[in-house]
């Protein structure tokens, strides 16, 4: 059993008795409390009239129990799990250490007796120390302990269990999407909280020789966990195909589809991606929430002044705007904001995509379907005599779709795309190169938006960084001179976020406005030229420039900007020096 800490008085009144908040304070907070229901703690800090830290310490004091911060600890999932998920959140309390003997449990409110009587029932015989901790750390840190592993090891070896091998599989009970009782579908649907969870844009599903191995991509890194068992991957595929309308007795090629399903209270449309392997079928799907909502430009991160330019070059009546980045770097999401900026009833749009990410009223939104011959060339062709005043094309892939978005440009439309480059300077010269004629180009394109997402120090547990002699010879020759007393920061890992040192990211833009310059070395087909005029544009700034004004701030670390600056010429010349024994021996 524990020892029942109980403050003397009512919270309240021990505040306002030790004159860390007033009476008519107390009166405000307790009117709220009727109201809402809330604890008066959280109420009380709520209302500034004092501070969280403030409350933990008075807590601590008064009931002589040790104040913990969980964002330095290293938490045991196993640990945890000694208390059930739902009665750690109903109770607030966390199990951070534990043996046979004794348990150490975090609580935000160590005075809640009805709390601690029920976690001495459920860690019975274990004898209960108590410490206070700030809820909103409780909370992060029940995400993080609270995955979905171990249950989505139990559900995989029940279904090892129930299918041995691909024969036995009982494709009539797979059939029904809404059987809920189906060992796969609940083994989905843990894969899919987990990810929700951990806020994952994408989950692989790889068979190997010895198991199948999960990994999700979290902040543009993948995180693995490998199952041992063998035989589940076929299924798991197959319930997959059901979902998605996909020719399940097709295992040889690649096939791709999509569904929906409603996770944790998330909306989510998920695209599905087969591909044949050595081991079987590996299945990727990238999750779109669409339970968020389409994102306004000023919600992607992007600066006020790019904003500005943006919707300029947006309001006018033809030309063509790119928006350029590998895949992943968040351009659809930028031009979904766009096109909801410009989705008005006397605007027509029409949008050309492969495949329709969000769906948005009063706009023609059309799937590329290859099989049947619905290319992109082929619905533009079509949509250009729909009257359209605006037209998406989902990605330039090919000459022919590229002469037709051009001329559509110069024809009285608002043409946007995107393109797979590196930076904006070079994606102008790409339409040349693809087969798009200098003069088209000269004369279509108005603006060129590179864009990348770079990964958030974490702020709970953000540390000055000094960088390494490398790592400074790197950012003076690709981004060019910073203050000698710049002052950058990297993530030392806690709990928060999950010991990577990063939490969440943020867009890194470089916007390229083409001038007459500009236009006169494309008609030229001159690289060299255009690249010089861009260089000579007032303000203009490259990725890694802005990548380095975000170190600046504190918002991202050198390696995140040197990882923007990678693939430049000059970053790979130097690189192979930084790499050299020589400078690497250097104190």
């Amino acid at each position: 059993m524990a020892r029942r800490p109980r403050l003397k008085m009512r919270l309240g009144d021990l505040l306002v008795h030790e004159r860390v908040i007033t009476e008519e304070q107390l009166s405000q907070a307790l009117s709220a409390q009727k109201t809402s229901g809330r604890k008066l703690g959280d109420l009380l800090t709520e209302l500034g009239y004092l501070t969280e830290a403030q409350l933990l310490e008075f807590l601590s004091q008064q009931l002589s129990v040790p104040v913990l911060d969980l964002s330095e600890r290293r938490l045991s999932s196993d640990t945890a799990r000694l208390v059930p998920e739902v009665q750690a959140r109903r109770h607030r309390a966390l199990v951070i250490e534990a043996d046979d003997d004794s348990a150490l449990v975090a609580m935000s409110d160590p005075a809640d007796l009805t709390a601690i009587d029920a976690l001495s029932a459920i860690l019975s015989p274990r004898e209960l120390s108590l410490a206070v901790v700030a809820e909103r750390q409780l909370y992060d840190s029940f995400d993080s302990v609270y995955r979905r592993t171990q249950e989505i090891e139990q559900y995989a070896s029940q279904l090892q269990e129930e299918s041995r091998d691909e024969s036995e599989l009982d494709l009539g009970s797979m059939v029904d999407e809404n059987e809920d009782d189906v060992t796969v579908a609940r083994l989905l649907k843990s894969i899919f909280a987990d990810a929700v969870q951990i806020r994952a844009s994408d989950i692989h599903l790889e068979p190997d020789e010895n198991g199948l191995r999960i990994r999700q991509r979290v902040d543009g890194q993948l995180q693995e966990n490998f199952l041992d068992e063998r035989g589940i991957a076929s299924a798991l595929v197959l319930r997959l195909k059901l979902m998605a309308g996909l020719d399940i007795s097709e295992k040889r090629l690649p096939q791709d589809g999509r569904f929906q399903m409603n996770v944790r209270n998330h909306e989510l449309d998920v695209r599905l991606s087969t591909l044949p392997t050595q081991w079987g079928e590996a299945c990727v799907m990238r999750l779109l929430d669409q339970s968020h909502g389409l994102l306004k430009l000023e919600q992607t991160g992007m600066p006020a002044d790019l904003i500005t330019k943006m919707r300029y070059h947006m309001t006018r009546p033809h030309g063509m705007i790119l928006v350029t980045g590998p895949t992943g770097s968040g351009k659809t999401t930028t031009l979904y904001g766009v096109l909801s900026e410009l989705n008005q009833p006397h605007k027509k749009i029409i949008t050309v995509e492969d495949p329709v990410e969000y769906r948005m009223e009063r706009i023609s939104q059309v799937q590329v379907n290859s099989k049947i011959g619905l290319s992109f060339a082929r619905v533009l062709r079509t949509t250009l005599r729909q009257d359209p005043d605006i037209l998406m094309v989902g990605e330039m892939r090919d000459q022919e779709t590229v002469e037709i978005g051009l001329r559509g440009a110069i024809t009285g439309h608002l043409v946007l795309s995107t393109l797979h480059t590196n930076d904006a300077v070079t994606s102008a010269m790409r339409l040349i190169d693809m087969g798009g004629a200098p003069y088209l180009v000269a004369s279509a394109l108005r603006a060129v938006l590179a864009q990348r997402l770079v990964r958030r120090i974490c702020d709970h547990c953000k540390e000055i960084h000094q960088p390494d002699e490398q790592q400074k010879m790197l950012l003076n020759a690709v981004v060019a001179s910073y203050p000698n007393d710049a002052v950058f920061h990297k993530g030392r890992g806690c709990n928060r976020c999950n010991f990577t040192g990063y939490r969440g990211r943020v867009g890194v833009f470089e916007l390229l406005e083409i001038n007459q310059e500009m236009m006169a070395a494309l008609r030229n087909s001159d690289t060299q030229g255009f690249a010089e005029a861009a260089a000579r544009v007032p303000g203009f700034q490259t990725l890694a420039q802005v990548g380095l004004a975000y170190a600046l701030q504190g918002v991202t670390s050198v390696d995140e900007v040197l990882t923007l600056a990678a693939g430049t010429p000059v970053y790979e010349d130097l690189a192979a020096v930084a790499d050299s024994p020589e400078l690497s021996e250097q104190p």
